[in-house]
Order: structure tokens, then C-alpha cells, then sequence
């Protein structure tokens, strides 16, 4: 039997007609504990359907070093016809009442060992396409708060610019990387925007195209990541984790299969992957 819990919407913040920033704290009791990578079900209920309760998951944005409140990207659905809670969502204001069920989810967990018990310090490159970013801004906190030592590397991809949802929270984070010192906080961070050819992006100096193309392979033979990073990605030295669209995983795939990756799904005999993931579409 599904119990919900009860939690109060304290911030919105909207991005752009469709996409929001929301926070959300527990009516009763702390926020729950959870990992970076995890999700947190929604539910509202649907007057359209005789008050029958709509849930949905959602990749959670905050990291669990923070215990005030949850926070979470969302993008409403329009087409092909309007989602049945995201629509809710974009109506719903600060002081609402919200139900949800308690944070869950492995396939981004951050991977701490290796198959023969090593610590895995492995660079840690993070994919995200659109909303799928957030898991990765829960990752880049968690990390930071922890006194993580190990290379990481942000890359988002979206249409618009005014859908880089953390750009000054993930570009202050590389800022501190290079006041600090990679030595104490390795972080990088860096998006691409699909269609530059739009009014909107007509300020846009920075990388074009989907957000696998930070993987395609210059003239000189290093890819744009590979370039940022000043060295070659090898499944010896990185791991990735991608989520987003089924498209932006197969695009990141297609240029990582060649070099030798697989995935957690795919695991070798012994245990062994680069390359996490989780799709919602």
C-alpha cells in the first residue's frame, strides 16, 4: 500500500514558461535522507480524474548534506497534450500542499568501489541533457561538501540559455576550483546550446550543438572534453553518468562504445563499467 507524506511548496521559481524551480519541506518531520543521484515521487490530486492521485518522479537537484528543504527542475509536458501533474505544478504556489513519497533509486549512485574492492577515483564526468542536469547538481554539492578530491566534470546541454538552469551556482563552483586549487576541489563545468541559430542564444560564445558533442573528436583528434580536461578519456581513468532523453544516451554511447565503454547494464564478467545511466523517454 502506498503511503504519501505530506510537504509544503516554499519556492518557486520560474525559469521560463516551462520550467520551474521548486522547493519542497516535509509537514511532518525532517527532510528524508537520501543520495546524490536518487529521485523523490510527486502527487497531486487530479480533479479532472475525480480527484485520482497523479504521481511522478523527479530527479532531485539539492544534495543530502542539506536538510532544509528538497529541490527539484521540473519541465512542464504540453505536448503531445498537457502532462496530468506537471501542469498542476505550474499552477501551484508557494504555501501549497504537495504529497510525495520517500526519495529512491540506483542507477546514479555515485560509485565509490571498484570490482576488487579499490576505491574508484576515477574522473567522474557527468552528462545531462535539459532537466536530466539534476542529479548532477546534487552530485557537484554532495561532492564539495564532502571534501571530494576526485576530478569532476559538469556538462549540460539545452536549447535555450535561459534553460542552463544552475549556470551561476556550477560556474561558482569551478570559480572556487580555481581559487582553491585542483588539489582541494577539481570541478568543471560547461554547457552547449542546440540552436544557436535562435534570436534568443544570439549572445551564446560557447559550445553548439547537442550535449554529446563534447565527445566528438576534433581535427586534432581530442574532443572538446577531452580538451578541457588536458588529457585523453580512457575506461581506465573515467567514469561517466548520463541521464536525460533515450537520444542523449545512444548520441553519448555512439562515441564511447569505440573506446571500449560499457555500461552498468552491460557489465563485464567481473563486475566491471564506465558509464552509468538513467533515461526518462
Amino acid at each position: 500500500m502506498v503511503v504519501d507524506n505530506k510537504a509544503t511548496i516554499t519556492y518557486v521559481q520560474l525559469l521560463k514558461e516551462d520550467l520551474v524551480i521548486i522547493r519542497l519541506v516535509p509537514k511532518e518531520g525532517p527532510v528524508p535522507e537520501y543520495k546524490a543521484g536518487q529521485f523523490i515521487t510527486l502527487g497531486l490530486p487530479n480533479p479532472v480524474e475525480r480527484g485520482k492521485i497523479v504521481r511522478r518522479a523527479y530527479s532531485i537537484a539539492s544534495h543530502p548534506e542539506n536538510r532544509e528543504y528538497i529541490e527539484l527542475v521540473i519541465r512542464w509536458v504540453r505536448k503531445p497534450l498537457p502532462g496530468r501533474l506537471t501542469t498542476q505544478l505550474f499552477n501551484a504556489k508557494e504555501g501549497d500542499e504537495i504529497l510525495w513519497l520517500k526519495p529512491t533509486g540506483r542507477a546514479l549512485l555515485i560509485n565509490e568501489e571498484l570490482p576488487n574492492g579499490e576505491k574508484d577515483n576515477r574522473r567522474i564526468v557527468c552528462i545531462g541533457g535539459g532537466t536530466g542536469l539534476a542529479p548532477f547538481v546534487s552530485f557537484a554539492q554532495h561532492l564539495h561538501d564532502a571534501g571530494d578530491k576526485r576530478e569532476i566534470v559538469v556538462l549540460h546541454g539545452a536549447s535555450y540559455v535561459d534553460e542552463l538552469s544552475y549556470k551561476d551556482l556550477l560556474t561558482e563552483l569551478e570559480n572556487e576550483s580555481i581559487r582553491r586549487g585542483k588539489d582541494e576541489w577539481n570541478f568543471k563545468y560547461r554547457a552547449a546550446i542546440s540552436r544557436p541559430q535562435e534570436w534568443f542564444n544570439r549572445s551564446w560564445a560557447g559550445q553548439i550543438g547537442r550535449v554529446e558533442t563534447f565527445l566528438r573528436p576534433r581535427d586534432n583528434g581530442m574532443s572538446p572534453l577531452e580538451e578541457l580536461i588536458g588529457d585523453k578519456i580512457t575506461k581506465e581513468n573515467t567514469i561517466f553518468y548520463v541521464c536525460g532523453w533515450q537520444g542523449t544516451i545512444d548520441g553519448v554511447m555512439d562515441f564511447l562504445k569505440p573506446k571500449g565503454f560499457v555500461t552498468e547494464h552491460d557489465k563485464r564478467e567481473d563486475g566491471s563499467f564506465e558509464v552509468k545511466y538513467e533515461s526518462y523517454g
